[in-house]
Formats: structure tokens, C-alpha cells, sequence
């Protein structure tokens, strides 16, 4: 490289700096392009490091984190893109009256069976019973003094799921879902508002049970109120039987029901039931109809499913009352047959099924 003198005049002397070879120059942009470039690569290697563990992580506590947050959505893969699957809520009590020893570690769903009188519901809940891992309390709520108020009901409430409930059905220490059956008359309706809200925040799956012929509901409900009076079984009133001999002997009454209000009757029942489910949409909740069940015990392992529980074969003793056509159980079957023809409840006369 060259450099350039000018003297203007004996006192002075000036140098002119030689000029910069371009090639030099590309050289200081290309190093600085790779150091950038270096440099945004290890930050972006390093948030996608930290996105995959922060997703993991997230996993973690959905399985983990229930006590405090509830029912969670996870995504999943599926075969058609991703499903939602809710996962139950967990819970791990500590009951003042025992000690869950070993089982302190096992996780609890809370449930609740949310059904109307002869529904089905004494033998769904015996099914649920004979599974090792379940216990459901029976009807606590058919004590008038448990749901006088929202106060006993919400401390009634605490107290069954914090596994302090003792019946004969309580699997106590290793029980990994606990719940009981609740009627809609039973203070379920007048306050469902703050149930709701109970449910929500401690995590309570509702099992909705319903029948579908309401009708064979009917003739159940008459034919227990009057046992509970004649004792037809040697003088003892029972409203769920375990062998054919009992069954044939409750089934001998035959109720005459009121033609005149019967339509009306059925009318309230179901608008009894679609309101329940309107109310408790929010929950998390299933619904399931008697007669499905009987038709298909595969039904059986949604509900199974549904509590996160494992896949077992489910057992009652319970013996169905009222077998065969209704025209066998019904003392004024023409007025009934009668009024129902024509109807959008004509079907509920011919429908039989088999337990």
C-alpha cells in the first residue's frame, strides 16, 4: 500500500492514510454475520429446549396438580388431529376417623349419583359397590335434618368425601373413588346454585341416572309407597329384593293410576329432569339412561372410564320386581292404555326389557 505526502510548506506535512482493501472489509461483515448468527441460533436452540420441557412439565401437573385447579382439558393425539379428554379431578383426604396407611398415596374421585326415586339407581349403585376400589354411600340425603339448609348439606357434603362417611359399602383406606346416590327432591333443586359451585370447586363427577319409560317408573313408585304400608314380605317392607320368590311376591300388587292427570304427571317428571341437567351443565357430568344399561352392560365401562378407574366386571344381586308387559301390573291398564295412545308416550306401553 501507498502512502501520500504533501508538504505545502516547510512547516507542515501531511499524511494521507492509505486507503482499505474492499476485500478486507467483506471479510469484518462475513465474521460479524457469523457471529449473529451463532448467536440467534443458540438463543432460539435454547427456547425451543426450554418450550418442550415447559410443555412436559405442564403434563406433569395436569396429572398432578387436580387438588388445586380442578378438571383440567388436555390435548392428545389423535387419528383425525387432537381430541379433548377431560380427566377427572384427584384428591387425597385425610380422614379424622382412621388413618388411610399405605393408601395415604392413593388418589380419590369424588362422585355423586344424581337420579329420582325407582330409577334404577339401588342396583347401578350395588354394581358400582362391587367394584374393589369404589364407595358409594346410599341415599344420605333422604335424612330430612342433612339437607335442612345449604349449611348441613355443604357439611354433610365435606364430610363423605373426606372419607369420614362410614357404611357398609365404605371401602375406607384404599378407596380410589367415593361418592353416594342424591334424589332431585332431596334439597338438590331448591339449592343447586351453591351445589353447583361445590361441585366445581371440590372436583364432584355427577352421574346423571334416568329412565327412559316412565311409565314402568311409575308403577314402581306406587307399588313401593303401598309396600311401605302392607309389608307384603312376611310383614317387612323392602325396596329392593334378591331372589324371583321376592320379586313375585312385591309384583303381585297391581297400582291403579290416575288416567286423568297421568299425562301431566309425566310432564313433570321430565321437565323435573331437563332442568336438573340445565342447572348442572357445568359440571362435569355423564348421563346415563336404566334401560341402556340393561340392554348393554358395556355401558358399564364408560362409566368406568368416566372415574378413571381401572376395567373390572360389575356385579349385583338385585333382583327386577316388575317383570314382563306393564298390562300384567297395572289394575286399570285400558284407562291407562287409553289415555296414552295417540301421545308422544304411546311407546312407554309396549317397551320391556330384561335384567
Amino acid at each position: 500500500m501507498a502512502e501520500y505526502v504533501y508538504v505545502f510548506n516547510k512547516d507542515t506535512l501531511i499524511i494521507k492514510p492509505p486507503k482499505k482493501s474492499p476485500l478486507f472489509l467483506r471479510m469484518i461483515a462475513l465474521l460479524f454475520a457469523m457471529v449473529c448468527g451463532i448467536l440467534i441460533y443458540s438463543i432460539r436452540l435454547k427456547q425451543l429446549n426450554t418450550g418442550t420441557r415447559i410443555k412436559f412439565e405442564n403434563v406433569q401437573i395436569i396429572e398432578r396438580s387436580f387438588i388445586d385447579y380442578g378438571t383440567q382439558r388436555i390435548e392428545v393425539p389423535g387419528s383425525s388431529g387432537t381430541e379433548q379428554l377431560e380427566i377427572p379431578r384427584v384428591h387425597y383426604p385425610k380422614p379424622q376417623t382412621f388413618s388411610r396407611a399405605e393408601c395415604a398415596n392413593t388418589p380419590v374421585r369424588f362422585f355423586a349419583i344424581i337420579s329420582m326415586q325407582r330409577s334404577g339407581s339401588g342396583w347401578f349403585e350395588t354394581l358400582l359397590n362391587s367394584h374393589i376400589n369404589v364407595s358409594s354411600n346410599g341415599e344420605i340425603f333422604s335424612v330430612m335434618d342433612r339437607r335442612k339448609n345449604i349449611s348441613s348439606i355443604i357439611k354433610t357434603l365435606d364430610k363423605v368425601y373426606n372419607l369420614d362417611w362410614l357404611s357398609s359399602a365404605s371401602k375406607n383406606e384404599c378407596s380410589a373413588a367415593v361418592g353416594f346416590k342424591w334424589m332431585l327432591n332431596q334439597g338438590l333443586m331448591e339449592h343447586h346454585e351453591e351445589i353447583v359451585e361445590y361441585f366445581n370447586q371440590r372436583g364432584v363427577s355427577a352421574i346423571f341416572l334416568f329412565r327412559r319409560n316412565l311409565l314402568r317408573r311409575l308403577v314402581s313408585v306406587l307399588a313401593n309407597s303401598y309396600d311401605r304400608y302392607a309389608k307384603l314380605l312376611n310383614g317387612t317392607h323392602k325396596s329392593h329384593v334378591h331372589s324371583p320368590e321376592e320379586a313375585k311376591a312385591l309384583s303381585s300388587y297391581k297400582p291403579t293410576i290416575n288416567s286423568t292427570s297421568l299425562i301431566i304427571d309425566l310432564e313433570k317428571v321430565e321437565v323435573m329432569a331437563t332442568k336438573a341437567l340445565e342447572y348442572f351443565n357445568s359440571t362435569r357430568h355423564i348421563v346415563l339412561y336404566y334401560e341402556d344399561l340393561v340392554k348393554n352392560p358395556k355401558k358399564l365401562k364408560e362409566v368406568l372410564k368416566f372415574l378413571s378407574l381401572p376395567q373390572m366386571k360389575l356385579r349385583s344381586r338385585q333382583v327386577k320386581i316388575h317383570r314382563g308387559p306393564l298390562s300384567e301390573h297395572i289394575e286399570n291398564w285400558g284407562d291407562v292404555n287409553g289415555t296414552l295412545n295417540g301421545t308422544v308416550y304411546e311407546s312407554f306401553l309396549g317397551a320391556d326389557y330384561r335384567r
